[in-house]
């Protein structure tokens, strides 16, 4: 059995993702839709090794009961530094080509905060803010369980995009447990999405805000996110978070 101490650093898939072949398309979606999806981010070896840990001490800092502060029902636990391997690869490697989305869509937004170019530097300007804690965790859900929608801010410093991938096969490990977006929009009913994924796949979607073409021009929305009940069996997702917490 693989476990997150013996993942091989050649074999993470995050190695291997390239925005340059979609890039266009990811941009696209996250601009009209609110998110994008990226196929077989984790392979299935990667995904397993990561659920199986999820019971181990190591190398998580707290666990959070859900249904004690009224999040919904489910357990997740934070990640502290250092990340397992595979963690910050991912976390390095899609923070890039995002900080360039991040940037555009703050400008269009008129938010004064702009991205450096790289992961570490963005994490040096949480650090001196005083945001020193690891925000990447794994979510755990059981038959019954479910997480009401939220948004995942941290400090008064935030990253516009996040990403969660699915660990768990759908229809085979759980049933139900859909991923779901909604867009709270001015003087409107608010818009649900919900987002289809397979395991190994990662929704690329708004922490906060995200802009909107309007017919007066580009306007603000505000964005959660949660998961609907598990009907059966047990899901695990890997959340990860560009911004460290206070």
């Amino acid at each position: 059995m693989r476990t997150l101490d013996n993942l091989n650093a050649a074999e993470i898939s995050a190695d291997q993702i390239s925005f340059r072949v979609f890039e266009a398309e990811i941009t696209r979606s996250l601009d009209e839709k609110g998110y994008a999806i990226l196929k077989g981010v984790i392979s299935e070896l990667e995904c397993q090794a990561l659920a199986d840990g999820y019971d181990a001490e190591d190398p998580y800092r707290s666990r959070v009961v859900m249904s004690r502060h009224g999040f919904g029902q489910g357990e997740y636990k934070y990640f502290g530094y250092p990340l397992p391997d595979l963690i910050t690869r991912l976390r390095t490697k899609l923070y890039e080509p995002l900080a360039i989305i991040g940037n555009r869509w703050n400008g269009l937004m008129n938010i004064d905060q702009r991205f450096p170019e790289t992961h570490q530097q963005y994490l040096d300007v949480c650090h001196k803010a005083g945001q020193v804690k690891a925000t990447p965790l794994i979510l755990q859900y059981g038959e019954g369980d479910y997480n009401c929608l939220h948004q995942d801010v941290y400090g008064e410093l935030l990253f516009p995009l996040q990403v969660a991938c699915l660990l768990s096969k759908p229809e085979e490990d759980f049933t139900g447990g859909e991923f779901a977006l909604t867009e709270q929009r001015p003087r409107m009913q608010s818009r649900v999405e919900v987002v289809p994924l397979d395991q190994g796949d990662a929704v690329i979607f708004p922490v906060r805000h995200r802009p909107k073409q309007g017919t007066r021009g580009i306007y603000r929305v505000n964005m959660r996110h949660g998961v609907s009940e598990i009907r059966s069996g047990q899901r695990h997702t890997l959340g990860i978070i560009f911004h460290d917490a206070q």
